[in-house]
């Protein structure tokens, strides 16, 4: 007797043959196959927000984010220089995403999780935090030594709502002067009116770059954010693929490179990655 396939086994055969089918489809289609095809990377940034990404002397872009943008077009092509950067506003970011504008996006982006709502973040490529800038002659060394000062000391700060609260933070007691530009904030604090300036700790350690021997920064930061790149949702070899080239930029063997950007942007020198067992687990 010729016993026939049930229905339902055929179609679960179907069914298992369209989904394997999709799959295929689906990772013939990720981005990483077509970035390689076209044969150089598109990354969205800005031009106008140093140490990040701005324009240089020669009309050129350059900044931290620019050098991971490299990071990266090193990793598919074995040469940093196949990136084409979209310049865009801050609030292009995600839909020139989106929209496959640009392959991703690496402009300084604070990761939330409501912004992941639309995108895949990478790995972090930076913690960012509030950080002080004080003349190298100060009184003050620590965040410990304003501590102590209270009302005594006045900080400059860039005009915002959260101005005066954010500073409060670290130094409850401390006067705030508002400003509305970052040059007029510096301004107060080369000519003796603060006693200190509160921005963001990587512009703080540019800046001290910029003008070495003129300012310094106590140790302390705080109010941390994470910067990551982000990718369009929905592609996991495309993140994988750059996730990986990140990684091995932080702790493997593109090191150098992302040591070397580190040290020209906030002044820092990285120490090696451990050797034996991996960070990451510690």
């Amino acid at each position: 007797m010729h016993h026939r396939p049930s229905v339902f086994k055929a179609c679960v055969f179907l069914f298992a043959a369209s989904a394997s089918l999709a799959c295929t489809a689906q990772a013939a289609d990720s981005k990483l196959d077509n970035v390689l095809k076209r044969g150089h990377l598109i990354v969205g940034t800005g031009s106008t927000n140093a140490p990040w990404h701005f324009q240089g002397a020669d009309g050129k872009l350059q900044g931290f984010d620019i050098d991971i943008g490299r990071i990266v077009a090193k990793g598919l092509f074995n040469d940093p220089s196949k990136v084409e950067f979209v310049v865009q506003s801050s609030d292009a970011r995600i839909p020139n995403l989106l929209t496959d504008k640009v392959d991703m996006s690496c402009q300084f982006i604070t990761v939330t999780a409501s912004r992941a709502q639309q995108v895949a973040f990478t790995l972090p490529y930076y913690r960012e935090g509030v950080g002080l800038l004080l003349p190298t002659n100060s009184k003050y060394k620590e965040i410990e030594d304003l501590q102590a000062a209270g009302d005594g000391v006045t900080v400059a700060v860039l005009q915002n709502v959260y101005a005066e609260e954010l500073v409060h933070q670290a130094l409850p007691k401390a006067k705030v002067d508002q400003y509305d530009s970052v040059d007029l904030m510096y301004q107060a604090v080369n000519s003796g009116r603060a006693d200190a300036a509160a921005t963001d700790q990587s512009s703080v350690k540019y800046l001290m770059v910029q003008n070495p021997g003129r300012y310094r920064s106590p140790t302390y930061a705080w109010s941390p954010q994470t910067y990551a790149c982000a990718v369009k949702r929905g592609d996991q070899d495309w993140l994988n693929f750059v996730n990986t080239a990140l990684h091995e930029a932080m702790t493997g063997v593109e090191f150098p490179t992302y040591k070397a950007s580190f040290k020209q942007w906030f002044g820092v020198d990285l120490p090696e990655p451990a050797i034996g067992f991996p960070v990451e687990y510690k």
